[in-house]
């Protein structure tokens, strides 16, 4: 499985990019805004990468940050939405704003994603919040099982905070990695999406 490629930006086509890698070039499937932001012709650059392979086609799927991979392997494993429709939504949408979406259960903001009507962005609110409940359980479960001392849970200062944390857990990280996260950051005059923002800042650290 490939977790990146890096080389030089050989192309810039509709939808994706050629990268050339030692005279072989890959070509990478990503969204408008990511392509945008990925640098000129020419430029040596690295994209995070999604690898897949199925019964007729094999794909490459790129990603300026880990933050937006995170984003798409959570969008596919919804019922219903593809790895088109996902790449379509992340040239609309961060992913801050997108788990703001999802803990707000703000069907409207999704729905005005390409690709996705109303029952799909439901669909997305119910199965992401379903998988976070199950993935605490899980933690919990673990920790118990192991006889550690329970993750402490970060000192929140305000409901913005409390928000972050249940919106990084959209994004696929578990407590500890937060609680860590967190313990970096001055939440006192940020904003909810700053926090995230700086939030995933911190985690993509790791």
């Amino acid at each position: 499985m490939l977790a990146y490629i890096k080389g030089e930006l050989a192309i810039k086509a509709r939808g994706y990019v050629v990268i050339d890698v030692g005279g072989l070039g890959y070509k990478v499937f990503m969204s408008e805004i990511a392509m945008e932001n990925i640098g000129k012709i020419g430029d040596i650059v690295k994209v995070h990468t999604y690898y897949r392979v199925m019964e007729d086609d094999i794909s490459i799927f790129g990603f300026n940050t880990s933050e937006e991979l995170r984003l798409f392997e959570l969008l596919i494993s919804v019922s219903g939405v593809g790895a088109k429709t996902a790449i379509s939504m992340l040239g609309t949408i961060t992913p801050s704003d997108f788990a703001i979406a999802i803990i707000y259960e703000d069907i409207n903001t999704l729905k005005k994603l390409p690709g996705i009507g109303a029952k799909t962005a439901q669909r997305i609110v119910l199965e992401l919040k379903d998988k976070i409940k199950k993935e605490q359980t899980m933690e919990e479960l673990s920790i118990a099982s192991n006889n550690e001392i329970s993750v402490k849970k970060p000192i929140v200062a305000d409901e913005k905070v409390e928000e972050a944390i249940t919106a990084l857990q959209v994004l696929g990280y578990n407590n500890r990695e937060i609680n860590e996260a967190m313990e970096k950051i001055d939440t006192k005059n940020l904003s909810l999406e700053e926090i995230i923002k700086s939030g995933l800042k911190e985690l993509s650290k790791k």
